[in-house]
């Protein structure tokens, strides 16, 4: 419900601040009062999610910025408040993401180390593991190759995060665009075969992940299925899904 920013939120809650209250939301004005409210404060909850602020200091805040009273404090104290709290929540968030990142490393390295015993699972140099579940009998792509390709993607847990079969249609991309263990994978499939890719991190989206379906250091399972090696002059036709097999 994000329709205002917080400072149009705050000077519109002032506005009718003294009309409503908890208890009664009889008219209009006391609905709007309260929506408005609701707004501003499910957007300060995004920014305070360990829900540090102190209400009371931010509703007479908001009192007397729009009575026009005097503040309490001074433009440069509340630039430094704000300054510090945004430097603590940057702290915070790097420290949670340091967390996710170790435990998806330990998850991975536990995962890799009994899947590798696993019949038919075969690892090579690169640390990548991956199962034929269908030999070839077409082409065997080179990097730089186009292929065509259709493929679900998920995480340890089971969890899909992308899928070519979901949408219907497969992809097309270049050997030599897409992440290492794709790259690598690939190139040992021919036309026709299906084979699931295991790929450790740093084969994968390493310490960065990849937006908010794939965590740093996160081990990635692929079910692949090689439709084609095109000619060169194929165009690329990457998927829509927000973390496909393509580098971020």
């Amino acid at each position: 419900m994000k329709m205002m920013t917080c400072t149009a939120l705050a000077a519109a809650m002032a506005a009718l601040f003294a009309q409503a209250n908890a208890a009664d939301l009889g008219s209009d004005e006391q609905k709007v009062s309260y929506t408005i409210g609701v707004d501003m404060g499910q957007s300060i909850a995004q920014i305070d999610q360990n829900k540090s602020l102190d209400l009371d200091a931010l509703i007479e805040g908001l009192k007397q910025a729009y009575a026009g009273d005097d503040l309490e404090l001074s433009q440069e104290e509340m630039e430094a408040a704000m300054k510090s709290f945004a430097e603590s929540r940057m702290k915070e968030m790097q420290a949670e993401m340091e967390k996710v990142a170790n435990e998806n490393a330990e998850k991975g390295k536990t995962f890799l180390e009994e899947n590798k015993s696993k019949d038919g699972v075969k690892t090579t140099d690169s640390g990548l593991q991956y199962l034929v579940l269908e030999e070839g009998e077409g082409t065997q792509p080179q990097e730089g190759d186009s292929v065509t390709v259709n493929y679900e993607g998920r995480l340890l847990d089971g969890t899909v995060f992308d899928s070519s079969y979901d949408r219907g249609e497969p992809i097309t991309f270049k050997l030599n665009e897409v992440i290492p263990g794709w790259t690598e994978g690939l190139q040992l499939m021919k036309e026709g075969g299906k084979s699931t890719f295991f790929i450790p991190a740093e084969l994968a989206y390493g310490e960065q992940g990849a937006g908010p379906a794939i965590g740093p250091n996160s081990t990635l399972v692929f079910d692949v299925e090689l439709l084609g090696v095109n000619d060169d002059g194929a165009e690329a036709a990457p998927a829509d899904g927000e973390a496909t097999a393509e580098q971020k």
